[in-house]
């Protein structure tokens, strides 16, 4: 099997396994509150068995990272996360009290950390230029799932048999049929889902996805290097002018320039040398140069404010659509039937548009979006005003704009950060990133949940959130560049050093 099928099918895996992650989240959301009250559990237990499953991803996604960083593999680590999934999915099933279920949810969580590892494994083997398409198009993936995982509770519901001593139910099966998905899964990693072969940051620019095989693509750069060497000494083959800015938005020195020409110039296979001036770095090394350095703090701030206030809202639409339109169950599954079209939809456009346009443009209009949105619910959906249609009208349009720039803020922030922060360490760096989102996904519904009778309240302070991270992005927006020159001419150094 060439490499090109082998690629296709590890990204088809790759879509897979966020798909059931979507799955799952839209399968257990809706049945865990009554599957609580059937073992007797007081009312905050639905709090943490949700919580529970976020707090395990946040610190299992960093050590996922990490090991992807080090042994340059996913396979095994997707593997090894799958088995937390299948495990933890079981202990729900079985459900014989509120503790187990909690459990569950916490061991099951510890299975999401491997998206860590999955984030880093595309950043390291997709071009920067088709980094944001496959990065929509693997989140287009999970909200697939979130949209067609309702319909499996449509049958799941039906159930009502026992499987030897357990007990299999509507409340149940989830739990069961969840856990029969996830080892399917492990079945498709093992024989569909390889460790390709890395690029090197020099050679990174070779467009992975609809590239020719691994000889055609090393030939094709021998002779434009080649071509570009005759034609003059200060033009480089694989860098582009917009690569030339380094991470502070400074221009890289010509000597630099001329550094990197002559690392790039050799045909033998790359040195293993680059690799280790980032190992060696140590943990300090991530603290003061990665995490602390401008750009960095607000893609980061993006992932937590946009996180943060889409959870609140999602907690506070169904009280309020309870409160102001009578809606039931029904009613609100189609709402967010319509919301998940939307959203795919959105993840579609994104990827049209970033072929087109910088990430930062689209994070600015994604982020404009949400503050529009931000806006129109303070005005309109904290007091609404009108008769009936004209409430659910100011209803639908704050829905549809909070949905509407979802798409843009998430794929731009993590395409941007996959290309701000170091290449060799991004299963780490991937990991700290979805950390943030999920304390987001943590505090944003207990900040909601206590402010449903306080609506100017909880709107008021999202709005002020949105408005600091658009004043950081208006600061910053020069600096949130690809630093991939930065980085080739400080392997170059080491190299010519060592």
């Amino acid at each position: 099997m060439d490499d090109q099928k082998k690629r296709k099918l590890t990204f088809f895996t790759i879509g897979l396994i966020f798909l059931l992650s979507g799955v799952e989240y839209a399968v257990i959301l809706p049945t865990v509150w009554r599957y609580l009250q059937t073992l007797e559990a007081p009312p905050y237990f639905l709090g943490l068995a949700l919580s529970a499953f976020s707090f395990s991803g946040l610190l299992s996604g960093p050590i996922f990272g990490h090991w992807s960083d080090r042994t340059r593999t996913t396979k095994k680590i997707i593997l090894f996360a799958n088995l937390f999934e299948i495990l933890g999915n079981f202990m729900y099933f079985m459900g014989f009290s509120k503790w187990l279920l909690l459990s569950s949810r916490l061991v099951a969580g510890i299975g999401t950390g491997a998206g860590s590892s999955i984030f880093g494994f595309l950043t390291r083997s997709t071009a920067p230029e088709d980094r944001a398409t496959v990065f929509a198009a693997v989140m287009a993936c999970r909200q697939a799932g979130l949209l067609i995982g309702p319909a499996f509770n449509i049958f799941l519901r039906l159930c009502d048999f026992h499987l030897g001593p357990f007990v299999v139910n509507k409340y149940t099966a989830p739990g069961l049929f969840m856990c029969v998905l996830w080892f399917l899964l492990q079945l498709v990693v093992i024989f569909l889902y390889w460790d390709l072969p890395l690029q090197e940051s020099a050679k990174v620019k070779e467009r992975v996805l609809h590239g020719g095989t691994d000889a055609e693509d090393a030939k094709g750069r021998e002779e434009e290097e080649e071509e570009e060497e005759e034609d003059t000494d200060e033009e480089k083959p694989l860098i582009t002018s917009q690569e030339l800015v380094g991470s502070y938005g400074s221009v890289v020195p010509a000597n630099s320039q001329t550094a990197l020409n002559a690392s790039l110039n050799h045909t033998s296979p790359p040195s293993p040398k680059p690799q280790v001036s980032y190992t060696s770095s140590g943990p300090g090394f991530f603290s003061s140069r990665e995490f602390l350095r401008e750009e960095v703090i607000v893609l980061l701030a993006a992932q937590f404010i946009t996180l943060f206030n889409q959870t609140a809202l999602e907690t506070m639409v169904t009280p309020l659509t309870q409160k102001f339109f009578g809606y039931g169950e029904l009613e609100n599954s189609i709402m967010y039937c319509l919301c998940g079209i939307e959203v795919i939809a959105g993840f579609l456009f994104v990827r049209w548009l970033s072929r087109r346009v910088a990430e930062r443009v689209v994070l600015a209009i994604g982020l404009a979006i949400c503050n529009i949105s931000g806006i129109w619910c303070l005005i309109f959906m904290a007091k609404p005003l009108g008769d009936f249609t004209w409430m659910l009208t100011e209803f639908i349009i704050g829905v549809f704009l909070q949905v509407l720039g979802l798409p843009f803020v998430a794929v731009a922030q993590v395409s941007l950060f996959s290309k701000v922060t170091a290449e060799k360490t991004q299963g780490l760096s991937q990991g700290v990133r979805r950390s943030v989102g999920g304390l987001a996904t943590i505090l944003g519904p207990l900040w909601a949940g206590g402010l449903t009778d306080n609506l100017y309240i909880m709107m008021g302070v999202m709005m002020a959130l949105l408005a600091l991270l658009m004043i950081m992005l208006a600061f910053s927006y020069n600096r949130l560049v690809a630093p991939a020159t930065e980085e080739h001419v400080d392997n170059s150094d080491n190299s010519s050093l060592s």
